[in-house]
């Protein structure tokens, strides 16, 4: 079909978009989706729902809830399933893979200077500016997160044991998402109202205009639920898994790094919950407690990657991938760069492909459960229990930040007094992340040259 320019009118319904015009879309979201999950969530409706009106704000918050209750990046599971709604499996295959794309070559990029030139001064002192900043965007997103999904006493509750049930009892964190889910389920049955905020993430509800899909436009036919769809994308999707996954050990054998590294980030694809922030323990615990891909302090410099590059934070699993097969040589010494592009690219794939798979499998089934408590009520007490965790990687990043020597250690005055000031410039007067993190760098840079 022909793209005809959406309306300003908000009484008219904007007519539908071609394949192409959601190409050229979704390619600009990934250069410029910015901001963790809640920066690209929150920029995803305002193009899609405030201005372009391709979605309702009722349908998009019913996707990104069904989106926020799967393991992976829920923004770009939105996309995906947004692009699936629109223009069927292509549509939804081409916006996820555009929101991964520019980010997975930036990253790779970016891992070589770090890996080859980090030790030089330049690179290191802009390193340790942005450190500090880091801690401070994790608890913000802690804070803004709960601002929105802590609504009573009980959601309080919840996120607390979650902290507790992570920092003092060091509890898988899939398991306090079974658990967190149950006290949902139950509760929303029992006190309704108790349960009912919904994500994290949504926005107030509002009325901008008719859009595309609209609260009751019908379900598209390639939306609408079939058993025998379901078992036809269950079963390509095994196979994307199983074929390059038997591919990869037989040609490096189970033991290789390579065959490791996709065992591992499947796992971490399908048993974590919560977003990047709160899958990132269990990256650090395998990576670098596990098998010694990287050091905790490398860990943290990737996360600070992660922060200043467009796409979803979980990103920062390429930089593990790329450090740990760089510097392991896999390769071998003459072929360094292709050693850690090889494992980034291995590593992406095999994070990713199950939210593809998840999208087009669930999809349909979701578009039949618009405003049914029993599956948005486990989803309210997930969110809860994931600002627990959030809190608890601040914590994490503010130890190694502030005594990076260890507890027994000297303590880093300087870092402290970045970790605050960054903290101010968030949380009092708003600053935009990528500003906060190009100051804090210079900052560093500048204590390092001086020192």
């Amino acid at each position: 079909m022909t793209a005809t320019p959406t309306t300003t009118d908000a009484s008219v319904t904007p007519q539908p978009v071609s394949l192409w015009e959601a190409f050229k879309f979704w390619l600009k979201v990934g250069f410029i989706s910015f901001g963790g999950p809640a920066g690209q969530i929150s920029l995803l409706h305002k193009e899609l729902v405030e201005d372009k009106r391709w979605i309702s704000e009722k349908r998009f918050l019913h996707a990104l809830n069904y989106c926020m209750v799967l393991p992976g990046p829920e923004a770009q599971q939105l996309a995906t399933y947004i692009g699936w709604l629109m223009h069927r499996t292509w549509g939804g295959i081409m916006a996820g893979v555009l929101f991964v794309l520019p980010s997975l070559f930036i990253l790779i990029g970016l891992s070589w200077v770090y890996i080859a030139y980090g030790s030089l001064p330049l690179v290191a002192g802009l390193f340790y500016g942005i450190k500090p900043a880091v801690t401070a965007i994790v608890l913000q997103a802690a804070h803004r997160i709960g601002s929105r999904a802590l609504k009573n006493n009980i959601l309080w509750a919840i996120a607390g044991a979650s902290f507790v049930a992570i920092f003092a009892l060091n509890m898988p964190f899939p398991l306090i998402v079974l658990i967190a889910a149950g006290v949902g389920y139950f509760g929303g049955r029992m006190s309704p109202e108790t349960f009912k905020t919904g994500g994290g993430h949504g926005a107030d509800k509002a009325s901008f205009g008719k859009a595309i899909i609209d609260d009751d436009t019908p379900t598209p036919l390639h939306a609408k639920f079939s058993s025998g769809r379901l078992v036809k994308v269950a079963v390509v999707g095994l196979l994307l898994w199983a074929i390059p996954f038997a591919a990869i050990v037989a040609c490096f054998g189970w033991d290789h790094t390579y065959s490791q590294m996709s065992w591992f980030f499947t796992k971490a694809a399908l048993l974590t919950f919560g977003g990047a922030y709160a899958v990132l323990p269990y990256v650090y615990q395998g990576a670098v407690d596990g098998f010694g891909w990287l050091s905790a302090t490398q860990m943290i410099d990737g996360l600070a990657l992660g922060e200043t590059t467009p796409g979803p934070l979980i990103m920062v699993v390429a930089f593990v991938a790329f450090v740990g097969g760089y510097l392991k040589a896999l390769l071998g010494t003459q072929a360094l760069f292709l050693a850690g592009a090889l494992a980034a690219i291995i590593v992406t794939w095999f994070t990713f492909l199950p939210s593809f798979i998840f999208i087009l499998m669930g999809g349909p089934f979701i578009e039949t459960t618009h405003n049914d408590l029993k599956f948005t009520a486990p989803l309210t007490a997930i969110t809860a229990a994931v600002v627990g965790v959030i809190l608890n990687l601040a914590l994490f990043f503010g130890y190694h930040v502030l005594w990076p020597m260890s507890l027994k250690g000297s303590f880093d005055w300087i870092s402290a007094l970045i970790t605050i000031a960054a903290a101010i410039a968030l949380f009092k007067y708003k600053q935009n992340v990528i500003h906060v993190i190009a100051v804090s760098a210079l900052v560093g840079l500048a204590v390092k040259t001086l020192i």
